[in-house]
């Protein structure tokens, strides 16, 4: 079967591999759709952390089940997404519930080959059910988890203002997510095309441009006071230092986006705001099945998100492009 390989920092090669067989506690599925997401663009240039070369990319995926062993409930030729974290089952994460932060995790497209392939093969346990959505809706199930953990991290109540920074896929569906918790969302990104996509898109009532005196911005709309919850989702090293600042009294800052780099503060302005700092990690089961629900209550649009796409065989060269040209990508698909 055809694959594509990134086979070193800004190159891809495609190449025939063995289709995979069924083992044990496992199923095959066949991928129709690959959502494109930034730890693909990062890996592809080279600044993705926990990554080695070469590597098939791919997480974000949705399929038929074609084969399977131990996957009770489900049928063949049923649509399938999959959880793509493939966790051990028996480390301190794993016993106490986390499975999001295993420690001896395999991400799928990150530390073992991922899904831009024709079949892939999958532990039985991770398959979730596609619930009557499309290949397209359930190829954006896990970035839009990815959201709903972060969210659900940062334990909003209804009416907190929430500012989240960085309006890429995981930017929007952590705003979505957030408005769902009641949140009064403020989006801050320095692309105006994307700021404008959350208000119309979206329903996003306050965005803010960190070009243009977003501490002020900020500060009228929040009375002064503050958000109570920010959430980083640019994996910016600049952005996430800069953004300690816009914490009010007794806020949570939530790290959704990742960088290699050290972070900086100033430990007595944090100190006395009695700051709260976590990072968010993958999601749960419970956060895929969440937004399957608010996906089929028509909470969630996710066909608004998809930008561009292409077919399997022009990947390598439309990749390029999106990276490139990523200002106008709010999010690309592939279909085989």
């Amino acid at each position: 079967m055809n694959s594509l390989v990134c086979s070193q920092p800004g190159k891809f090669e495609y190449k025939e591999i063995e289709q995979p067989v069924l083992t044990p506690g496992n199923a095959i599925v066949k991928i129709k759709r690959i959502g494109i997401c930034g730890t693909d663009y990062h890996a592809f240039r080279g600044t993705q952390p926990f990554f080695n070369y070469p590597r098939v990319l791919g997480h974000e995926l949705s399929g038929e089940l074609v084969e399977a062993d131990g996957a009770d409930g489900f049928e063949i030729g049923e649509r399938v997404t999959f959880i793509p974290y493939i966790n051990c089952e028996h480390c301190i994460a794993c016993r106490s519930g986390k499975p999001n932060c295993c420690v001896n995790m395999k991400v799928c497209g990150v530390h073992t080959d991922g899904g831009m392939v024709e079949y892939y093969s999958i532990p039985s346990r991770l398959l979730v059910h596609g619930e009557g959505l499309s290949y397209d809706e359930l190829a954006l199930i896990e970035p839009l988890a990815i959201g709903a953990h972060g969210v659900r991290r940062a334990g909003i109540t209804p009416g907190e203002f929430v500012l989240v920074i960085g309006v890429g896929p995981i930017g929007l569906g952590t705003m979505e997510f957030a408005r769902i918790a009641g949140g009064k969302v403020i989006a801050m990104d320095i692309n105006e095309n994307r700021l404008k996509f959350c208000k119309e898109s979206l329903g996003i009532e306050y965005t803010v441009n960190a070009l243009e005196n977003a501490m002020e911005q900020i500060s009228a709309i929040t009375n002064g006071e503050m958000p109570t919850v920010v959430i980083d989702a640019t994996g910016s090293q600049k952005a996430i230092n800069s953004a300690f600042q816009y914490m009010a009294h007794g806020a949570r800052f939530v790290l959704i986006g990742l960088q290699k780099e050290e972070i900086v503060f100033s430990h007595p302005e944090f100190h006395k705001r009695e700051g709260t700092l976590m990072s968010s990690r993958n999601a749960t089961r419970q956060d895929f099945e969440h937004v399957i629900d608010s996906i089929k209550k028509g909470q969630v649009k996710p066909l608004n998100y998809i930008t561009h796409r292409t077919g399997f065989d022009t990947l390598n060269v439309e990749f390029e492009n999106w990276l490139t040209n990523n200002a106008s990508v709010i999010k690309a698909v592939v279909s085989l």
